[in-house]
């Protein structure tokens, strides 16, 4: 556990103990009525664990854990938070923090152990818990059992989560759309099968052919096309991008036509430079996998100004291989002697989203049914986020706004210089949780996210806007959110770009 988690446990422990005054002995025997066949129960400081199992088909074994506060303390709220990559891990900390704040917290494993897809050998209904069937049904059940220890049932339910959580939060709202009230979705990798494409794209792009042994760009290369990328675009920054004109990021990286030719080696250049072999591959990674047979693009690339941040995904940790091999070798191809130099990005991408599409993306656009039920949905992604490319999101908004209006029930905020779920140099600490609850059970809609650096002590604060506007200072105090405005911008570049479809 990170010393960041363990400063967060312990402000929560704090909250709870303030929560618990006087409410033990109230609930040990409610608490204990919660235990069953499938279920087990343990009750300490006025708080109820129930840890259960589903098994709702023949080879699916779904685990999940419900945080019950004291009857008194209870908001009335239940929240699902959600999960990382492929791990069963829960996320304890953001559990504790709402246990803290009265709510009944709910988590799943998502009906597995540990943290690499290879989970699925040889148990196919383990793809379907990890798609869809965990949370879902977790929810279902968790919402039963609060409904039966506190005699009434939650008044609102959320979801919230980001990465593997955020796609989990999409997939609930298309396919559950009665299961919460709110739902926050950052970062979400739903695109699933596209996305382990690009990640392979990227290591291919990075090898020449057949050779594993060495990559063509390292760190310090991706490092120095990162440099490169803000010293060719940040001069929008404070004019059209939005934002300052001292920000060391990039407010608006999908308008940045950046040229990695730039950084090539030439006779008389001192300083760190590119080959053109090193060229070559930026260039390949810069424009996303194609389908040879038509030449159109079939995954999203990566903005500029989050380059640094590649190497995470480039290998399957630090090994000779793609990351994710085994997603394509047990979930794609069920072929543990599959060759990702054999891969076709026009052929093979077709029939996986034939066969695996279906049972894990979250890309359906029509989201009528939760609209209807009165739902809302936050959306976030950083835009300088290494790991799901923002263009994913910003398609994915774009495809539901252009079914039907969005703005009374579904927003996304796009966050400059954030990373993946959070950190970078940009303002990338909000809270998500407080936005969607004021807008369900207020009905006070999102205007603006205020958000802080990453770095506690930088006294700075700057609002997140909803797309497509961005943040304009309008005078005053930089290093204050209400020295900006939520402006539209008259940038034809980043509209196309919105709009822009992969096949």
């Amino acid at each position: 556990m990170s010393c960041a988690e363990s400063a967060r446990l312990a402000i929560a422990a704090m909250a709870i103990a303030a929560l618990l005054a006087g409410s033990v002995d109230a609930v040990a025997r409610t608490c204990n009525a919660l235990a069953g066949r499938t279920t087990a129960v343990t009750e300490s400081d006025g708080i109820c664990r129930v840890t259960g199992v589903l098994r709702p088909v023949a080879g699916s074994r779904i685990g999940y854990h419900l945080w019950l506060p004291p009857h008194a303390g209870w908001s009335g709220r239940m929240v699902m938070l959600g999960n990382g990559g492929y791990s069963s891990r829960l996320p304890l900390a953001a559990m504790t923090e709402q246990l803290a704040r009265g709510a009944a917290v709910v988590a799943t494993d998502t009906g597995h152990d540990g943290d690499d897809p290879d989970f699925a050998r040889g148990r196919p209904q383990a793809i379907v818990d990890w798609g869809w069937r965990a949370v879902h049904l977790s929810a279902v059940v968790a919402n039963r059992l609060a409904t039966r220890y506190y005699g009434r049932v939650p008044r609102y339910r959320y979801f919230n989560g980001c990465s593997t959580g955020g796609h989990q939060a999409l997939m609930e709202a298309q396919r559950f759309p009665g299961d919460f009230d709110g739902i926050v979705a950052g970062a979400p990798g739903a695109a699933r099968v596209r996305l382990n494409a690009a990640f392979l794209w990227q290591y291919l792009a990075n090898h020449s052919a057949g050779d594993d042994s060495r990559p063509i760009l390292g760190q310090r290369e991706l490092t120095l096309l990162q440099r490169g990328a803000l010293a060719a675009c940040r001069a929008d920054n404070g004019a059209t991008a939005g934002g300052l004109a001292g920000d060391g990021w990039l407010n608006d990286p999908v308008a940045c036509r950046f040229d990695p030719g730039i950084l090539a080696c030439a006779s008389g250049r001192t300083g760190p430079c590119l080959s053109p072999e090193q060229l070559a591959a930026a260039r390949r990674m810069y424009r996303g996998a194609v389908d040879p047979r038509s030449g159109a693009r079939v995954t999203n690339p990566w903005l500029p100004g989050s380059e640094a941040g590649w190497t995470a995904y480039l290998s399957d940790g630090g090994r000779q291989q793609p990351a994710r091999t085994s997603f394509w070798r047990v979930w794609a191809f069920a072929d543990p002697a599959w060759s990702w130099w054999r891969f076709d990005f026009g052929r093979d991408l077709d029939r996986i989203r034939r066969t695996l599409s279906p049972k894990i993306d979250a890309v359906d656009p029509n989201l009528a049914r939760f609209r209807a039920s009165g739902g809302k949905l936050l959306h976030y992604h950083g835009l300088a986020d290494p790991v799901v490319s923002p263009f994913d999101s910003i398609q994915y908004h774009s495809a539901v706004a252009a079914r039907m209006p969005t703005a009374d029930w579904y927003r996304l905020f796009l966050a400059p210089g954030m990373g993946h779920c959070g950190g970078g140099p940009g303002f990338s600490r909000f809270d998500p949780q407080q936005a969607i609850e004021a807008w369900v059970e207020r009905g006070r809609a999102p205007d603006r996210l205020l958000a802080r650096p990453a770095d506690p002590m930088v006294d700075t604060t700057r609002p997140l806007c909803p797309h497509p506007t961005r943040a304009v200072h309008i005078g005053g105090d930089p290093a204050r959110a209400d020295s900006f405005a939520c402006h539209g911008m008259n940038d034809t570049n980043q509209n196309k770009d919105s709009r822009e479809k992969t096949a």
